[in-house]
């Protein structure tokens, strides 16, 4: 039977259509926030050099505002794809693969905060502290909430995620909790001496919450590579997951003990604890770093046995983010130590880590225009 010509326009159109880029936001999914969970995370790393030219903190302050507006875009994204296209926000937190991007929203937010101490503080008032407190206490009760709901969505999903397919970003639902832990190391130093040690024990706590549960998931994640061997090659990048827990671990557990106020309450009574208390924190941030250096080297070694054959996912962020981490407790281990031979390695860290970066932000770029990303059966909602 001959097809109508008006059957034959109305494929076309549907053709057409689906390349409209606000019909590719259909596809805009969680996983875009890890371009400005790394971003931000860039712009931490630039202000922790030990290292600096005249200059650097401005590149880092525009860095900053950068991520800034790329969070506000990707939020005005999403947002449209949820009220264009009806169902599909509850079906983002129940996909399998979607779903475990969601955290990122909030690591980026994490780094959000963490900037504005690092960035906005120096230069603006006190009121600026008390902000950064406000919006300190609320995110570790979003962080808190959201970890216990989203693994409470997993363990009860119709569809259930086997061993076999396991990948570190099973540890993204509990990142944004621990990432409070590296929030007080950056922020409890600038703030009254009562909201200092709140703010750091209940960092300390989420801290340790965190690198706990991540330490539980590498036990089931080792015996994944061991049964099942090496995820598929355009899952490699994603193996630099693991390198995160212990080196935000490490950063924030020495960046915690330099901010307690040392005469307030039991440290004000025990002067000698805030020495020891720092000593005892570089040893034990070292002894995680060797693990963050352990989970980098089998990576790296697997990443590059299948250069070529990997094809851009927006799991190649996880080139940088974990990275800025595993660089930035480098720099502050070898600071703690006063070794001019590890800030040095550190810097040079941060200018691999800055250079990959812009790898894969022009890799990104490149893939959105060829349609390998944003577009159907090409993105994590598939």
């Amino acid at each position: 039977m001959r097809r109508s010509p008006t059957a034959d326009q109305t494929e076309a159109e549907k053709g057409i259509s689906k390349y409209r880029l606000i019909n590719r936001l259909k596809h805009f999914t969680w996983a875009w926030y890890t371009l400005t969970m790394s971003t931000g995370g860039i712009a931490l790393l630039l202000a922790e050099q030990p290292h600096t030219f005249r200059g650097l903190m401005t590149i880092g302050t525009v860095v900053f505002i950068s991520d800034l507006v790329l969070f506000v875009l990707l939020c005005t994204a999403i947002s449209i794809r949820f009220f264009r296209f009806p169902g599909t926000f509850s079906s983002s937190l129940h996909h399998q693969t979607e779903s475990l991007f969601f955290p990122t929203l909030m690591l980026s937010i994490a780094n959000i905060i963490s900037g504005m101490q690092v960035y906005g503080a120096p230069v603006t008032g006190s009121w600026l502290l008390v902000v950064i407190r406000v919006l300190f206490w609320i995110y570790v009760t979003c962080a808190f909430l959201f970890a216990v709901l989203q693994y409470q969505l997993l363990f009860t999903a119709p569809k259930r995620l086997t061993i076999q397919s396991m990948t570190p970003s099973w540890i993204l639902p509990i990142f944004p909790i621990m990432l409070s832990g590296t929030i007080a190391s950056v922020s409890a130093g600038s703030q009254p001496p009562q909201h200092a040690m709140t703010i750091i024990i209940a960092g300390l706590t989420f801290q340790g919450l965190g690198i706990l549960v991540a330490i539980l998931m590498y036990a089931q994640y080792i015996g994944r590579l061991m049964q099942f061997g090496l995820p598929a090659p355009d899952l490699r990048p994603g193996m630099f997951i693991a390198v995160g827990p212990p080196s935000f671990t490490a950063l924030a557990i020495i960046g915690m003990a330099n901010g307690i106020p040392r005469n307030f309450g039991y440290f004000g009574s025990h002067p000698e604890a805030y020495n020891v208390l720092n000593i005892i924190a570089v040893f034990m941030a070292v002894f995680l770093w060797s693990l963050s250096f352990w989970f980098f080297s089998i990576s790296l070694v697997s990443c590059v046995a299948c250069i070529g054959k990997m094809r851009f996912h927006l799991s190649w962020w996880s080139f940088v983010f974990p990275n800025v981490g595993f660089t930035i407790a480098t720099i502050t281990i070898g600071t703690s130590l006063e070794s001019q031979s590890i800030t040095w390695f550190g810097t040079g860290m941060s200018v691999i880590v800055v250079g990959m970066w812009l790898f894969v932000l022009f890799t990104h770029s490149k893939a959105v225009y060829k349609r390998e990303i944003l577009f159907e059966g090409n993105d994590e909602d598939d």
